[in-house]
């Protein structure tokens, strides 16, 4: 990644603003599900698109606000991983700005996260983590410790941990990440760049999501047609009308699948990732959660920052998403099913507004459940992601959810 030392500096200024940013804890809301417009023409429920083929289980519908989502089906497998061979780079746009505003930038130098804590202490609460390759403004370095903050967290972290000043800056340039952030509430993304096409998932609004291809053209599409997508879905759009508009469409990492995006919806830029605010669980007793709640909670954060290997269920060699929920249900004596679907199909449905710690939240695709993650409170889920982002917390609706499932009845 070449960009000379004057772009570096004219771009690496001012004050934290993509830090402050940070999560936007976006609510599932009617709005969210059924009024947005984003897609001219487009206004049907997420799950008008149920796959009449699948498989096993009926899901009990999710009612998100006023909104309740059409029963959908799960199969017995994950979804596939996007192709390796499709990730071919493409050279970056110097037109693309770095959006790493900092006044002092510092990077986490660990494997995977530093802890940022309330006070200048190791005994002191941990407010926040900072995963690896994070960014944060930096506001004084003082006995070992730097003051910090990093998206909504503030706080200290221990100074050896961080790369900063001039370092920070080279090491920027090559582990941000060309992300495009979500403008709109309620994006619909696409299975194929049309809006033709079936959609895969409903996004939030400030979210940002990897970008796996910007400049899109015939023959990658034709590649990644072929690997990916069935030929009934192909047939529903009108494919020389598709390849002719491909510059006006992104392609996106949704966990560890592909989708596409209107390019009209996204701001693009390069980022660096921000620290994700950790906060403590009241057990029974002073109005919090049960005890088994909070220990599985915080047992599960633990893994933050640790690899995704699709088919893995080692917490800290690798695991899927499910692998990632099924061993850390069984260290609570819980026995989960294999995959995220047959989980969704084993579980009692709840609403959004009886969500505990501890619940399951799943995400799908095309009436399929394809991702499931840990609910961890205020908003946030913990799960394993995709190979770029490993185990990593998210707002609980960065897409919509298709099912909220209970596991632990107390």
């Amino acid at each position: 990644m070449k960009i000379n030392n004057s772009i570096k500096r004219n771009t690496i200024i001012g004050m934290v603003a993509a830090l402050t940013f940070a999560f936007t804890l976006s609510s599932a809301s009617a709005t969210m599900i059924a009024t947005e417009e984003p897609l001219a023409g487009i206004n049907v429920p997420f799950f008008s698109f149920v796959r009449t083929e699948v498989e096993t289980g009926v899901i009990t519908p999710l009612t998100v606000g006023n909104v309740t989502f059409n029963g959908i089906n799960t199969v017995p497998a994950e979804t596939t991983p996007a192709t390796d061979d499709l990730d071919e780079e493409e050279k970056i746009d110097e037109h693309v700005k770095l959006n790493l505003n900092y006044d002092r930038l510092g990077i986490a130098n660990v494997d995977t996260y530093l802890n940022v804590r309330a006070k200048a202490s190791t005994n002191s609460k941990v407010v926040g983590k900072l995963t690896k390759h994070a960014g944060c403004h930096i506001y004084k370095i003082k006995k070992g410790w730097a003051k910090i903050v990093s998206g909504k967290v503030n706080g200290y972290v221990k100074a050896e941990y961080l790369i900063t000043d001039e370092k920070a800056e080279e090491m920027a340039m090559e582990v941000g990440k060309k992300v495009a952030t979500v403008l709109t509430q309620g994006l619909r993304v696409r299975a194929l760049p049309s809006t033709d096409a079936s959609i895969y998932s409903v996004l939030s609004e400030n979210e940002d999501f990897e970008i796996k291809r910007e400049h899109l053209n015939s023959e990658w599409m034709e590649k990644f047609i072929k690997k990916n997508v069935k030929k009934k879905q192909v047939k529903k759009v009108k494919y020389d009308a598709m390849l002719n508009d491909l510059e006006n469409w992104v392609c996106i990492s949704v966990d560890s699948d592909y989708a596409f995006v209107s390019k009209e919806y996204v701001d693009i830029s390069y980022k660096l990732n921000r620290a994700v605010r950790i906060g403590e669980l009241a057990t029974d007793g002073s109005g919090g959660v049960s005890s088994t709640r909070a220990s599985l909670v915080e047992y599960a954060k633990q893994f933050l920052g640790n690899r995704y290997v699709y088919g893995g269920t080692s917490l800290t060699n690798g695991t899927d998403c499910s692998g990632f929920s099924m061993r850390v249900f069984e260290r609570f004596g819980y026995g989960l099913p294999r995959t995220s679907g047959s989980q969704a199909a084993s579980t009692r449905s709840i609403s959004s507004s009886d969500a505990r710690p501890g619940d399951l939240f799943f995400y799908g695709s095309g009436g399929r459940v394809n991702h499931v993650a840990i609910y961890i409170g205020s908003g946030m889920v913990i799960h394993a992601s995709n190979p770029s982002s490993g185990i990593k917390i998210s707002n609980a609706y960065y897409r919509s959810p298709v099912k909220i499932g209970r596991v632990i009845n107390d």
